[in-house]
């Protein structure tokens, strides 16, 4: 083999000051931190002191004479690494840089920059960022097929790496993932499999690597080359995997081989398994014993963050599990008792929002902050409502998952083109959907819009027949000829909903033509753009004229703007419960608990209840005082109005975890 191994000359273990393992733990946690070496997978429930356990457990390896340098922690953050390596320094004087500790990406980097020769890798190589990525991406297509971007239902370059990129962290073939994830793009499989092959030849040549290819070499140096294997396995004594339920394929692979002695201490929990829509394998926790014989399993139920009532519901919430696809656990309290989560039943959306601001003002009349209180949902359009009542009535909030409704790319770009129809000399919305279309900037766009205003008047034709007259056909940008007969045919057709029929209907329509197609192509969440889009059908439909909706619309967008808060300051945070996952708060609010709403439809139909399911006890498990489960029986999101039954996790959960508020006009409750 060409190349050397860098093998560190330390001295002896280090010494650290003695510890009180037993007085700083509790029982679950120490028998964890003090197990013999060998393979362990430590199921830490939420709100248990996880990281406390991987902390403690680098410091007992420390007291038993491991060296730093034979300790590996692997986690997915870099902010997870430096807290849990800081904890280390304070707890014995080690300082963090001594271990090799850090997000896969980062320890797959330091692997490839020092054995990567084994497998053909320059260490001059150099990494592409993701814009980086997605522009090479972009230039490698446009090598084999100039006309592939052209088409606005095929996905753009961002897109298009996102499904390689899940494709290679599943390690499943492209047309098994676009078939499972991103059917929307079915038409173009094989087309995306050879840009996929064509990526990674080019990428080779010319010695750079994305983000997934820090995984996947690191993958292939283990397995190509038996000496580097062996070194590594021999010189990290110990694996540290934290949140061990979001590994993805290739990363548990990599944990397996670099771990062949089977001294691997993987720490998790399966109930909070959330994130296989980004490539998450729910079966790596549940197969580590399989793949690592002898596993000693330790449970660390004892929560410190909520009362007994909410983790009654909580494991409530559990128990309605399929039998054999979990690891048992029962929360159990540290805390003394409180109130049971309260069940509320809202006529409809508006509603609910009324009942979260009226039951703040009680809280702070109570002496709750609002920075303590939370609002959760499992998708964006489903807070609509909440912040056009916040907003009414000043009470200050933040977004932290993204952005206000009103504000995100996709809704401004329907409502563009709404008030473009509605009034076509508001060249601000003209401009916002004209740029959509390929090789079109804003002055190409203004100039389009002054050619189709002349040729308006000089003929006497409205502006958007004169917009869509052969004379300014002419002169589209050659990269958008193919769109512009699809995008005025549907600017035409809105426009001719907006005079026969009511502003939903116009909606509607908009969505079923060109843009609809575009969101298909810009966006790899797609479903779930349009969620929010079809909640505009609803909004709508509240409105019997179209100057009514874009003026509503324009002056709630202004006020939310306004209302805008510091993240730091004292305001209620309005989340999606991904983004809330290892958060808590004294109050949380969950709302949109309505079957189709949460579960979502679309996840009941596609078979993911479960992962649902486990998103509605992490979303439970942020609650410390008081959880509000708060469910709309009418669904106005778009369509005929429509009776919904609670989610079908609550109705699983027996009555007896919860009590019912019953709400009178008036808010006595």
């Amino acid at each position: 083999m060409d190349f050397v191994l860098h093998r560190e000359t330390a001295g002896g273990p280090a010494a650290i000051p003695p510890i009180d393992f037993k007085a700083s733990l509790n029982d679950e946690q120490f028998a964890a931190v003090t197990a013999p070496p060998g393979p362990m997978l430590v199921l830490a429930g939420a709100g248990s002191g996880k990281t406390r356990t991987l902390t403690y457990r680098v410091a007992y390896l420390l007291s038993q004479g491991v060296r730093a340098h034979e300790i590996l922690l692997l986690t997915f953050t870099n902010k997870a690494a430096k807290e849990m390596l800081h904890r280390v320094e304070d707890l014995t004087g080690i300082p963090g840089h001594k271990f090799w500790g850090g997000t896969f990406h980062h320890i797959g980097h330091k692997v490839l920059r020092m054995y990567g020769e084994g497998i053909g890798l320059p260490r001059s190589f150099t990494i592409l960022d993701a814009d980086e990525a997605d522009g090479f991406l972009r230039d490698t297509v446009e090598e084999s097929d100039k006309t592939f971007f052209k088409d606005k239902a095929h996905p753009r370059p961002g897109v298009l790496h996102e499904i390689i990129s899940f494709s290679r962290n599943t390690q499943r073939p492209v047309a098994d993932t676009i078939a499972r994830s991103y059917p929307q793009h079915e038409e173009i499989t094989a087309r995306v499999a050879g840009f996929a092959q064509a990526y990674r030849e080019r990428k080779r040549a010319q010695c750079v690597l994305d983000y997934d290819d820090l995984l996947e070499y690191w993958l292939e140096l283990l397995k190509a080359s038996p000496e580097v294997l062996a070194y590594l396995a021999q010189r990290f004594r110990h694996v540290l995997v934290d949140e061990y339920q979001d590994t993805n394929t290739l990363q548990s692979q990599i944990v397996d081989l670099m771990g062949a002695h089977h001294r691997v201490m993987a720490v998790g929990d399966d109930a909070q398994c959330i994130y296989t829509w980004r490539g998450a394998n729910f079966e790596n926790i549940l197969t580590f014993p399989d793949r690592h014989p002898g596993t000693q399993i330790y449970r660390i139920e004892t929560n410190y963050r909520s009362t007994p009532e909410i983790l009654a519901f909580a494991n409530g919430v559990l128990a309605a599990q399929p039998k054999g696809r979990h690891f048992d656990k029962e929360l159990k309290a540290a805390r003394p008792s409180g109130e049971q989560p309260f069940l509320v039943q809202t006529m409809d959306s508006r509603e609910q929002a009324a009942f979260v601001c009226q039951r703040l003002k009680g809280l702070h009349d109570e002496g709750r902050s609002l920075a303590d209180v939370a609002v959760l949902y499992r998708a964006h359009f489903q807070a609509l409502d909440l912040q056009l009542e916040l907003s009414r009535l000043g009470i200050p909030y933040v977004i932290t998952s993204g952005v206000r409704f009103f504000e995100q790319a996709h809704v401004r770009d329907l409502v563009a083109m709404l008030r473009f129809v509605y009034n076509p000399t508001d060249v601000m919305a003209w401009l916002r959907v004209a740029v959509l279309l390929p090789k079109v900037g804003d002055k190409g766009a203004r100039k389009l819009y002054d050619l189709a205003l002349e040729r308006a008047r000089a003929t006497q034709k409205n502006y958007l027949d004169a917009l869509a007259s052969p004379e300014v056909a002419a002169k589209v940008p050659a990269g958008a000829k193919e769109e512009w007969p699809r995008l005025m045919a549907s600017l035409l057709q809105v426009a001719d909903t907006m005079r026969h029929l009511k502003p939903h209907n116009a909606v509607e329509v908009a969505l079923d033509g060109w843009y609809g197609d575009y969101v298909k192509g810009a966006f790899a969440n797609y479903a779930a753009r349009m969620d929010d889009l079809k909640s505009l059908v609803g909004f709508a439909g509240r409105y019997e004229e179209m100057q009514d909706l874009l003026a509503q619309i324009v002056l709630l967008n202004s006020e939310t703007s306004d209302r805008s808060a510091d993240p730091d300051a004292d305001a209620l945070k309005l989340t999606t419960v991904h983004q809330a996952k290892g958060l808590e708060y004294g109050v949380v609010f969950l709302i949109g608990l309505a079957d189709g709403q949460f579960p979502l439809r679309r996840a009941i139909e596609a078979g993911d209840v479960e992962e649902e399911r486990r998103l509605f006890y992490v979303a439970v498990t942020r609650a410390k005082d008081e959880l509000y489960l708060c469910y709309p029986r009418v669904n106005a999101k778009g369509g005929p109005q429509m009776l919904m039954p609670p989610s079908r996790f609550i109705q699983e959960t027996p009555d007896t975890l919860y009590q019912s508020l019953r709400l009178k006009r008036s808010w006595n409750w």
